[in-house]
């Protein structure tokens, strides 16, 4: 079981923090509840999969100095497969029952996505007669937070930002989590020969996608410059992509190499 780690008392009046969170985030703080029995799920199984990371100012922070040690948490070595938004855990649940010599890390701000992907680990490990999905661990926490100081360098074998929220609106592209700084966060986790997978369907998202992730020179598109990817074949049709196509937006999958 995970012990979780406590927040410092004294984090909020840290002078290196003086400057935290000066830009938007890429997500908004929603209010949704847990339902009964999903709260007395969550006090028996958080334990198993959260990893409770220490907190800086914000609910969902990450103190800067907290590095996290992949073959603690997950009792093992092995390759590493992060999600950036795992919403309810579709994908890397899923993930994490195909590929068992592979860990997988769920990042997720929202706390009833997070309970959603711990029930549907413990149906799965139902299935498969065991105590859940020893290779799945959750964060709650801001990516970019993770990406820049959380997960060292080069650790990452597959990095997965499926859907990410396309803040269409045009005075709210500052909010958009695939920018030019996510692409040197993304580059820098990523060990030589890992790969960045992402999807969306929105199109003018994708082309902001491709633009900023080309240009960033430890990255290499996968299929040339300027290209989109096949879809990635492991990456579960979900509700949302049906409900995409059946609007008739193009889902668009996007695959870069770390140099």
């Amino acid at each position: 079981m995970i012990q979780p780690v406590s927040p410092r008392p004294d984090a909020a009046d840290r002078p290196e923090l003086a400057g935290f969170r000066t830009k938007p985030v890429s997500f908004v703080r929603r209010s949704g509840r847990l339902t009964d029995k999903q709260k007395r799920m969550w006090a028996e199984l958080h334990p198993r999969y959260l990893v409770d990371v220490p907190r800086a100012v914000a609910r969902t922070s990450v103190d800067p100095e907290y590095v996290l040690d992949p073959e603690a948490v997950f009792g093992r070595r092995a390759p590493l497969v992060v999600e950036i938004g795992s919403g309810l855990g579709d994908a890397v649940v899923e993930a994490a029952i195909t590929d068992p010599e592979r860990d997988h890390l769920a990042v997720e701000v929202y706390q009833p996505g997070l309970a959603h992907t711990i029930a549907r680990a413990e149906r799965a490990g139902a299935v498969l007669g065991q105590d859940g999905l020893p290779n799945l661990r959750l964060v709650q926490a801001n990516a970019a937070e993770l990406l820049a100081t959380t997960i060292a360098a080069g650790t990452v074998d597959e990095l997965w930002v499926f859907f990410p929220d396309p803040w269409h609106k045009a005075r709210h592209h500052k909010r958009r989590l695939v920018t030019a700084e996510f692409a040197a966060l993304a580059a820098r986790v990523l060990r030589p020969g890992g790969v960045l997978r992402l999807a969306t369907d929105w199109a003018e998202y994708a082309d902001q996608m491709i633009e900023v992730l080309d240009a960033e020179e430890s990255l290499t598109n996968a299929h040339g410059p300027a290209s989109t990817a096949p879809r990635f074949e492991r990456r579960v049709l979900t509700g949302f992509e049906r409900k995409a196509q059946a609007a008739g937006r193009a889902i668009a999958d996007l695959t870069y190499l770390r140099r």
